[in-house]
């Protein structure tokens, strides 16, 4: 009777034990896959445009997309992100577009765009706040967008290929 009770203490010991485990290794998982609650810090220079490849060099026309599984994909011209919109949008978590003046991020439900010349790619387009005198809307400025070639098409490729 006595070594079969101290089996049962050390098996009860040893579910406790893994349940504990399991609970911390799934708290840690869980809490690294936390999406991000505001814009990501983007290496100036250094980043690659998710649409043209070339450098996100001009912080006043950056621009980023959060995606569900935790990638940011950036962006050197507000152009280039509304124009890469449509295939990622299902994917979008956030999204972001640098104050064209200040130094800050603007979210997508609060930006608003004024003609500006010259940006990265041509597209013509800074971020500014919803409301600023002579701002469009996000919807009009993708339909612009849409219409536009950018005079750097060479170097834009299309979103959904993969590089």
């Amino acid at each position: 009777m006595k070594g079969s009770a101290g089996s049962a203490v050390v098996l009860v010991l040893a579910l406790v034990t893994a349940l504990v485990v399991t609970g911390v290794v799934g708290y840690v998982v869980v809490a690294r896959g936390a999406l991000p609650t505001g814009p990501t810090e983007l290496v100036w220079d250094r980043t690659a445009c998710h649409a043209c490849r070339m450098h996100v060099g001009e912080p006043a026309f950056a621009a980023q997309i959060q995606l569900r599984d935790g990638r940011t994909l950036a962006f050197d011209d507000p152009g280039c992100l509304l124009l890469s919109l449509d295939a990622l949008r299902g994917d979008a978590h956030a999204i972001w577009f640098h104050h064209l003046r200040e130094p800050r991020w603007l979210r997508s439900d609060a930006v608003g765009f004024v003609a500006v010349e010259p940006t990265p790619m041509g597209f013509g387009l800074g971020a500014v706040d919803v409301g600023a005198e002579g701002a469009i809307p996000l919807a009009e400025a993708r339909a612009r967008i849409a219409g536009i070639q950018s005079p750097r098409a060479d170097a834009h490729v299309r979103p959904q290929e993969e590089r």
